[in-house]
């Protein structure tokens, strides 16, 4: 198994970086910047990244989505519908899926609230993912590493 500190750091990138504004929009991700600051991270690494081969994990390292979460307690407290999106956990997971389906990258998607590199180096060690895409999402920005244990 790989250890945490043999992960090598193949491509970095954050949203916003200097220049940037509001992360582009992503279709039927509302509400929040959440899902688009972890697209636009994601994208511009594996950009920096260039061809990946092989099998490419992603995982998203986030303590949640504040804003999503006060839009369902919102909705559920007028009596109105909450969309699939915001059902428990699944803002972090769908952006996930959604970077992973957009970038065709097949290999485990995994979402923690803390960490990301420990979840990496298992990854990783036990042969699930050649690398994988970390990314990591706060209130109003995101960074993101794609991580090797060396031989990529």
């Amino acid at each position: 198994m790989i250890e945490v500190h043999d992960l090598v750091v193949l491509a970095e990138a954050r949203w916003p970086e200097p220049g940037d504004g509001v992360p582009p929009g992503i279709p039927g991700f509302v509400e929040s910047a959440f899902n688009p600051l972890a697209a636009a991270a994601a994208e511009r690494c594996l950009e920096r990244a260039g061809l990946l081969t092989g099998t490419t994990g992603v995982v998203v390292v986030t303590a949640g989505d504040r804003v999503s979460a006060d839009a369902v307690e919102r909705l559920v407290a007028q009596g109105k519908r909450v969309g699939p999106l915001f059902f428990f956990q699944s803002v972090p997971n769908s952006i996930a899926g959604w970077i992973a389906a957009k970038w065709d990258l097949r290999g485990p998607v995994v979402c923690v609230t803390d960490g990301g590199f420990d979840e990496a180096a298992l990854l990783i060690g036990d042969g699930d993912a050649d690398r994988v895409l970390i990314v990591q999402v706060a209130a109003d920005e995101a960074s993101a590493q794609i991580v090797s244990g060396g031989e990529s």
